[in-house]
């Protein structure tokens, strides 16, 4: 199981995310699919969530492109250390775009039952993310070895 559940992460990051295959997203997620980010809105149970949040993060950075950083399975779980790379080109939280290329790293641990996935908890470096948007303060080495 657990090779085919690794095929199944890869898939969704390569075809869904890099060649933006989204027929593909109705074979990968169940219908009750659910999915815990706490740093983005949230766009829903199952397939069509999927498909809302593809579309919320794709619009704001169209050319993104993930790397696989480390991909683990052990029984039905999958985790993926992942880095997002891509240019800020549509509006995000309410940010406008701002044409700069910015990078993300995050983590996300899905559980898969009867070949798809059923939840996944994901958390990135939403933080950094604003602040190479430059929406955010970033923190001076100074002011952080004070403290």
């Amino acid at each position: 199981m657990s090779e085919s559940n690794k095929a199944l992460c890869w898939r969704f990051i390569e075809e869904v995310w890099n060649r933006r295959q989204l027929s593909v997203v109705d074979e990968l997620f169940a219908p009750n699919y659910t999915e815990d980010n706490p740093n983005g809105p949230d766009f829903g149970r199952g397939p069509d969530g999927v498909r809302k949040m593809l579309g919320y993060y794709l619009t704001a950075f169209p050319d993104a492109q993930f790397t696989i950083e480390d991909l683990i399975t052990e029984g039905d779980f999958c985790a993926i250390r992942w880095t997002a790379r891509g240019t800020h080109r549509g509006e995000l939280r309410g940010v406008p775009p701002t044409g700069k290329r910015v990078t993300v790293t995050g983590t996300t641990v899905t559980r898969i039952a009867n070949g798809k996935f059923v939840e996944s908890h994901v958390t990135w470096d939403a933080l950094g993310l604003m602040q190479q948007l430059g929406v955010a303060p970033k923190e001076s080495a100074r002011s952080a070895s004070a403290q």
